[in-house]
């Protein structure tokens, strides 16, 4: 069985960008403020905030510098804690570390998701804001976690590195909360190689983020202005220095017209393998939540009644087929496994969290796989299961 495609491939850039990238490497402009105007990470900016029904946004080098900014723009440092999922990826905690801030861990689900119970018993009075990482497109209860935090008065920050495109109830995920920040990193939605950005409505949190990304002197008038609110912080904040190059704004760009096309064919693709998947009594794959609507590049599934002598049997035969497929808590080196944030003090035991990871697995799946692709993998995953579970029967 071969699967006739890289999962680790993306899509061609279009035609545009390669066109607009000969343009700027002929005039030399790199540098976001060096055009008096509309330079790509202006119009980028621009698109993004208008794409997204959003007052405000500032493109930066990665969604992890996105989270830090929102996390200084917000007021916080000096120890405050901050509420994070117990299954994301390393740079949420980095970033919150980075901002001078301290993770509070909650437990994630066989869903993906933040348990809601664990979040109600943590949000204690001392929390100053919540964190939520809707980690490889899975939204946690949005509704639950915005009303918790309107009556505890603190903000929600949105890391949707994994979800653009997703919606909650209708609204676009990544406006929900005060800030949203994205990833255009190669393995997501829109492909920068890197690259983040951030978005808000609050003008005080949209002006401290553009300074401290790196709008020295004044070089923020090249962004949506008001000098008043511009002009009160200019020299009080420090320069991060974490701006986004025109280069990858002319890259992102034409993508964005791509979006909701992406956003459709991943979901197919999701829902089509997943009711393959599900007909096996040795896998679930979780249903999205009430009020969600996904648009995955990857699936996470978990494998039921498996020891963790028959989960790595079943990753390696996996494997022997073609197929790269990792189970989170079965790779040492992992990092969206929290016991490996060995960088966190005091890092807290969350039994449901790891008990989740030591049996999720994670496959990569553009949006560009074709039906004939999804049947291979479907193929590889199905029979994989019952070689392992026959090998196991016939021992005992």
């Amino acid at each position: 069985m071969t699967i006739g495609k890289n999962l680790h491939t993306a899509e061609p850039i279009p035609e545009k960008a390669l066109q607009d990238l000969t343009e700027l490497m002929q005039s030399g402009d790199l540098f976001r403020y060096h055009a008096a105007q509309n330079a790509p990470v202006t119009l980028l900016e621009k698109e993004f905030a208008e794409m997204m029904g959003a007052k405000y946004a500032v493109a930066v080098a990665s969604c992890s510098a996105a989270l830090f900014l929102s996390l200084r723009a917000l007021g916080l440092g000096d120890g405050d804690k901050v509420i994070i999922p117990g299954f994301t990826f390393a740079a949420v905690p980095s970033a919150v570390v980075h901002a001078g801030c301290e993770p509070v861990l909650v437990e994630v689900g066989e869903n993906y998701r933040m348990d809601m119970d664990d979040f109600a018993t943590k949000l204690t009075s001392d929390i100053k804001a919540v964190l939520v990482s809707h980690m490889r497109g899975h939204t946690s209860d949005m509704d639950t976690l915005k009303s918790a935090c309107e009556q505890a008065g603190i903000p929600l920050i949105e890391d949707a590195a994994h979800s653009l495109g997703t919606t909650w109830n209708g609204q676009k995920i990544g406006t929900i909360g005060a800030v949203g920040c994205f990833s255009f990193q190669s393995y997501k939605l829109v492909n920068g190689g890197e690259g983040g950005i951030m978005i808000t409505n609050d003008a005080d949190i949209y002006a401290q983020a553009v300074i401290m990304s790196g709008a020295y002197e004044n070089n923020w008038k090249k962004h949506q202005t008001d000098a008043n609110i511009f002009a009160k912080y200019q020299n009080t904040l420090p320069l991060y220095n974490t701006r986004m190059s025109n280069l990858s704004a002319v890259v992102i760009r034409p993508q964005l017209a791509e979006v909701a096309r992406r956003a459709s064919d991943g979901l197919t693709n999701y829902e089509y393998l997943a009711a393959k998947l599900n007909q096996s009594e040795f896998v679930t794959v979780p249903d999205a939540l009430t009020g969600e609507h996904r648009a995955p590049d990857s699936m996470q599934f978990n494998l039921n009644g498996f020891s963790d002598a028959d989960a790595t049997r079943f990753v390696q035969t996996c494997a022997g087929n073609g197929l790269n497929i990792s189970i989170f808590g079965l790779q040492s080196e992992n990092a969206r496994v929290f016991w490996n944030w060995k960088f966190l003090k005091n890092l807290p035991e969350l039994p449901k969290t790891r008990a989740m990871l030591m049996r999720a697995c994670d496959l990569r799946l553009p949006a560009a796989l074709k039906r004939e692709h999804l049947d291979t993998l479907a193929e590889i995953i199905l029979s994989s299961l019952a070689s392992v579970k026959s090998s196991q029967q016939a021992a005992e």
